[in-house]
Order: C-alpha cells, then structure tokens, then sequence
C-alpha cells in the first residue's frame, strides 16, 4: 500500500463522494510528474544545445510548480471546496498538456524528454479521471 492511500485511511473523517482509487492515483501522478518536470528542465539546462530548449525548460518548470500545488492542495480535505479542487485539476491537466507536448517535440532527441512527456501524459489523465468523478 503506498502512503498516500495510506493517508487517506488514517483521515478521521469521512471524505464524501469522492472516488479513493482516482484521488489517489491523482495525488502520487501530479508529484511524479512534478520530480519528472523538474529533472527534464535540470537535464535541458545540460544540454549542448540549451538554447533551443528554452521554451521546454519553462513548461517543465511551470508545469512542476502546479502538479506540487495540486498534489499538496488534493492531500488536504478539512473545509474542502469542490470550486477550488476543480480550477486546480483543470490548470494542473492544462499545464500537463502543454508540459507534454513541449517534451514530444524533443523526445526523439532526448530521453529526458520522452520520459517526461509520458509523466505529463499519465498526470494529465489522472487529473481529469478525477474531475470526471467530482460530484
């Protein structure tokens, strides 16, 4: 059992409607995708050509800092408010899109960026498996 199911056993009130397997499946994809983001752009920086990577270095960056918020925010459910969990999952799915797509455009090149286009991919999903199954 990983923590983060595990978590979510220990918490001491009942956490609704909302679908355990996908909440946590949302919450180990968004910080695997945000370890994965910011080792792309670590790995980009080292680049011969690092200037043509510029614009994938900022995806994975800004595409780290969300999926961070969005799995800490998900982990949270005292006072939960559906709106705020929602814009969330949608920025973070959104941010995993571009994140994604930037990565494609050099995964044939590097395989940071493979693996990293798969991460967003995976996130992207789990993001909106759980949007799909908020009530």
């Amino acid at each position: 059992m990983h923590t983060v199911e595990q978590m979510l056993d220990t918490y001491p009130k009942d956490l609704g409607g909302i679908d355990r397997a996908k909440l946590t499946e949302c919450i180990q994809a968004c910080f695997e995708c945000a370890q994965t983001c910011t080792a792309c752009a670590d790995a980009c920086l080292s680049e011969d050509k690092v200037a043509d990577l510029t614009q994938c270095i900022r995806a994975n960056l800004d595409c780290a800092d969300i999926c961070t918020t969005t799995g800490s925010a998900l982990s949270r459910h005292t006072g939960y408010d559906a709106n705020v969990t929602r814009a969330l999952l949608e920025a973070c799915a959104t941010a995993c899109t571009s994140c994604g797509d930037s990565c494609e455009q050099h995964a044939s090149m590097h395989e940071h960026c493979r693996i990293c286009a798969e991460a967003c991919r995976r996130c992207e999903r789990a993001c909106r498996e759980l949007i799909s199954s908020l009530t």
